[in-house]
């Protein structure tokens, strides 16, 4: 816009100042005809049913889609926090988008680049690996690049980053949203160089990893750009979210950044009533179980986080960081242990929320009060319609939060004798944690488990007996006799046996906390295990999660809780012949690795 235009849509704008919580303006009624602008605080974008599509940050518009295409988009935008909006005139907007800057905009920001290849309805292969997914060619600038022409450039090749290649041979990435939050918010002139508000330097990864690695990746530190390198540092490419997932799917970004920016318990729970509905979504729209359920723990992982700065905070504690960002500082006093399902990021629309604290030995007076904080957090995670566990494994128990040599000692004696203080039990739900908040070294127990095989043969030798006491079969005698069906349990009869061989797989590999495939590759290559047991494993492991979600996907639909108990004779005649063929192939694992450990029967 020329100056002239400048002047005389700021004479028409006003800024209004909203209080946390206000709606600005509600799509799903009769059309407002104004535009906004962020000028500092945030905007949450709804749907009708409060589920988050969006959030506008500083110098961030919205209003202008509809206002555009004369019909309602059915979204509410209400403020976060405390917040400060430039509301723009419709006709002064108008005129601006039907000019050639106004339709470049829109062509790279409102609407789809014409002629783009990417996937818009379902999601790549997971297992891809990325250097099948990037295409195009890549935006690369000069570090002494203004903004004004790296935008220009930007909107000219229809992408929303421009990478940055510095003097000592790494790479910067300058985004849409850098454009924002570093430029546009902070007042700072479109004419500086792009190298002082790029992010350098930039995350990236490799071309040999899979898309649901690399998604994985992403949703965790909160990125919507990736560059991919070769492995000698040439780029390749950049992907984004959408490259990896249909449009829908990218609710999990969106769900995860609400999660960041609520305000209270009140709104934590609000938002994070939406993660078994996104569970279902990612599924329904042809995400693999397996990469589902790994999106679902990365969400959960957020809520948990978030559930404890509020509880912290409620009981006089400060929180001041990002809740988004599993980073911490070395100086955290405590930290906080994802177990069972989430930790191995296999969480099911059931799983509950099993955990555990671990804290430094010179604050260890102060244990109660922290699992009195621990016991807010579980609360507020129940609210949102993920319950604690059961069992009790939840880091409000004494027995579930300790400080860090006595969870060290707590390990060596589960080592010397696995059967003192349940000490096979607790091993093998501690051996699963992982650090989603606070310092890793404070989680003492794997590493106490990694020369397993070496110093505590014994104790192997339980864990793999525990393993093999685990019961797979489909029906039972009675079941046989009265020719039905009956109903059987997925994770317990199936999913169960599987994990406790996988962890003791990967005790034999010194490998402690990891997903259940990866324990039973690392099993293979130390031996325990053969390569083609271990594959037939892993596709058993899928065939059963797939049958897990898409049950409990069905239920959800049904208005049900969610649960692994299937009726046989309600299973499709393939998926029935599938689990019978898979709970033999567990079967006969477990007895080829009893007969070549020599266990008895």
């Amino acid at each position: 816009m020329s100056d002239d235009e400048l002047g005389e849509l700021a004479a028409a704008a006003a800024v209004v100042d909203f209080a946390a919580g206000a709606t600005v303006a509600d799509y799903t009624k009769p059309m407002p005809d104004d535009v906004w602008m962020v000028r500092d605080g945030r905007v949450d974008l709804q749907a009708g049913d409060g589920t988050p599509l969006d959030t506008v940050e500083p110098g961030g518009l919205f209003g202008y889609t509809p206002l555009l295409t004369g019909g309602g988009m059915d979204f509410v935008a209400r403020t976060t926090v405390p917040s400060s909006l430039i509301r723009l005139p419709d006709a002064a907007v108008r005129a601006q988008f039907a000019k050639p800057a106004g339709l470049a905009y829109l062509a790279s920001t409102a609407f789809p680049a014409a002629g783009s290849d990417r996937a818009a309805t379902a999601p790549v292969a997971d297992a891809a690996p990325v250097a099948d997914l990037v295409r195009g060619d890549v935006l690369v600038v000069d570090p002494d690049t203004s903004v004004r022409d790296a935008v220009v450039a930007m909107t000219d090749r229809h992408v929303s980053y421009a990478l940055i290649r510095l003097p000592d041979g790494g790479i910067g990435i300058f985004t849409d949203r850098d454009l924002r939050t570093r430029v546009v918010a902070a007042g700072l002139s479109v004419d500086v160089p792009i190298s002082a508000v790029m992010s350098a330097p930039a995350r990236s990864v490799t071309v040999d990893m899979t898309a649901e690695a690399v998604l994985m990746d992403m949703l965790e530190c909160g990125l919507r750009h990736m560059p991919v390198l070769t492995a000698r540092g040439d780029v390749v490419g950049v992907l984004e979210d959408a490259d990896l997932l249909a449009a829908s799917a990218r609710r999990s970004f969106l769900l995860r950044r609400a999660i960041g920016v609520a305000a209270d318990a009140a709104e934590v729970q609000r938002v994070g009533s939406g993660v078994r509905t996104l569970a279902a979504e990612l599924f329904r729209n042809g995400t693999k179980a397996s990469a589902t359920s790994a999106i679902v723990s990365v969400v959960i992982d957020s809520l948990v986080r978030k559930a404890l700065s509020v509880a912290l905070v409620e009981a006089g504690h400060r929180a001041d960081f990002d809740a988004s960002s599993r980073e911490r500082s070395s100086g955290d006093a405590f930290a906080w242990l994802s177990l069972g399902s989430v930790a191995r990021r296999e969480a099911m629309p059931s799983s509950d929320v099993d955990s555990a604290l671990s804290w430094r030995d010179d604050i260890d007076s102060q244990g109660a009060e922290l699992r009195a904080v621990a016991a807010r957090t579980h609360a507020i995670l129940d609210a949102c319609g993920l319950p604690s566990d059961s069992n009790g494994a939840v880091a409000s128990s004494p027995r579930f939060a300790r400080s860090r040599s006595q969870w060290a000692a707590a390990a060596d004696g589960w080592l010397d004798d696995p059967l003192r203080d349940r000490g096979l039990i607790l091993s093998s739900l501690m051996i699963d944690g992982r650090v989603v908040w606070g310092a890793e070294d404070l989680n003492s127990v794997p590493a106490a488990y990694r020369r397993m095989r070496l110093d505590h043969p014994n104790a192997l030798r339980l864990q793999l007996l525990n393993a093999l006491s685990d019961r797979v079969r489909a029906r039972s005698l009675r079941d046989v006799l009265s020719r039905r069906g009956g109903t059987f349990d997925l994770k317990n009869h199936a999913v169960t046996p599987l994990v406790n061989l996988a962890r003791w797989g990967g005790l034999v590999a010194g490998v402690a906390s990891a997903t259940t495939p990866v324990r039973l590759g690392a099993a293979a290559g130390a031996g325990a295990i053969t390569e083609s047991d271990a594959t037939t494993l892993c596709d058993v492991f899928a065939m059963v999660q797939r049958l897990r979600m898409a049950h409990q996907v069905e239920q959800l639909a049904a208005g049900h809780t969610p649960g692994d108990v299937i009726t046989m004779s309600e299973l499709s005649p393939l998926n029935r012949s599938l689990l019978n063929d898979g709970l033999r192939e567990i079967a006969a694992v477990q007895r080829r690795i009893r007969n070549l450990t020599l266990l008895p029967p």
